[in-house]
């Protein structure tokens, strides 16, 4: 028997946003969200992300909080529009690279190759001592976290790696500042660990990207909506050494929620075999939408193009997705699952 689907006051249904990071393919959550928005018939009750999900995730709190939905959506396109103005997502990160070897193409262009380079070869602590990094700068700029601290409607979880346990760590909205987004964004290979209180964090990926377990055990709404970038699946066989580094961080960063899915999907067959008492245990929905297939056609270096025609084509890409899973899916929020579970991890 169903549970009855979450619904406030207002009469639209609840539901949680699960956020995963990807550097630039962010952008196709934050087309996601805006389709949400634009749509109007869901409250988001709490969002859950890594690294660029975690950005997405502080920017539609603060938005909402200054001017609900739309408040939420023009929060969003000036934040991206300031990742595109500073070239703040990824180690290429001047605009003068982008203009100079433009022909080249990105992938192809001599920043990238030089950067790919020296990431894997050596330290950020020898390359870049100083730390230099201009998302800080960004996400000081672009987000005031008192007003994200304050925004009591929407409950956030960003989650980062701690480095010394290796275990996942989960910042609440309530003690969110930037060091603790850029824990949650800290690639190893690119910027220093960032230390929080003395411990030091990497990104949030390696141990849940994004985190789910902090939706279930403390917000009321059971229907999960995961907004997933990174591609579980892949047909063919990688072997260039870029390739294989990207299959390999593929890989490790869905590891981590395949792992939670698994789990979750345990819980439900118990749930509805009846083993678990229904008037003590709430049974969990989970949704997603899947940007793999339509993302393909980026490189794996588009990752680190914050050009504005990049990040408006995968924009664009997210909104249809968003719009598209809204239309097939909305009836069924609080009824059941819309993602095969046994499929994802089978």
């Amino acid at each position: 028997m169903a549970q009855p689907p979450i619904i406030d006051w207002t009469g639209k249904k609840k539901i949680n946003l699960a956020l995963q990071g990807g550097g630039a393919h962010g952008a196709f959550t934050w087309g996601v969200l805006d389709a949400i928005l634009e749509d109007g018939r869901l409250d988001v009750e709490g969002v859950t992300g890594t690294s660029a999900g975690a950005m997405n995730a502080v920017v539609f709190a603060q938005g909402y909080l200054d001017g609900g939905r739309e408040g939420a959506r023009a929060a969003l396109k000036t934040f991206w529009t300031r990742v595109s103005d500073k070239g703040a997502i990824g180690p290429v990160q001047r605009k003068l690279f982008d203009s100079f070897f433009k022909p080249f193409g990105f992938d192809g262009s001599p920043a990238y190759w030089w950067a790919d380079f020296v990431t894997h070869y050596a330290s950020p602590y020898d390359y870049n001592p100083l730390d230099i990094n201009p998302l800080r700068d960004l996400l000081t700029d672009s987000i005031d976290f008192t007003k994200v601290r304050a925004c009591e409607e929407i409950k956030i979880f960003i989650g980062a790696t701690n480095v010394q346990t290796g275990k996942v760590a989960i910042f609440k909205r309530e003690e969110l500042t930037a060091d603790h987004i850029m824990a949650s964004a800290c690639l190893p290979t690119i910027y220093k660990a960032v230390e929080i209180e003395g411990v030091p964090y990497w990104d949030g990926g390696y141990s849940g990207n994004p985190p789910l377990f902090p939706l279930f055990y403390e917000t009321a709404t059971p229907d999960v909506l995961i907004v997933q970038i990174n591609p579980v699946e892949r047909d063919e066989t990688p072997r260039t050494m870029r390739d294989i580094q990207n299959r390999l961080n593929e890989v490790t960063f869905n590891g981590a929620l395949l792992r939670e899915l698994r789990a979750v999907e345990f819980v439900q067959r118990l749930y509805d075999q009846g083993k678990l008492p229904h008037d003590e245990y709430v049974r969990p929905f989970i949704h997603r939408i899947d940007g793999a297939d339509p993302l393909k056609r980026f490189s794996a270096a588009s990752k680190l193009d914050a050009s504005w025609t990049s990040l408006t084509a995968i924009r664009d890409i997210g909104r249809k997705a968003g719009h598209a899973w809204l239309k097939a899916n909305y009836d069924s929020i609080g009824m059941c699952d819309t993602m095969d579970l046994r499929a994802a991890f089978g």
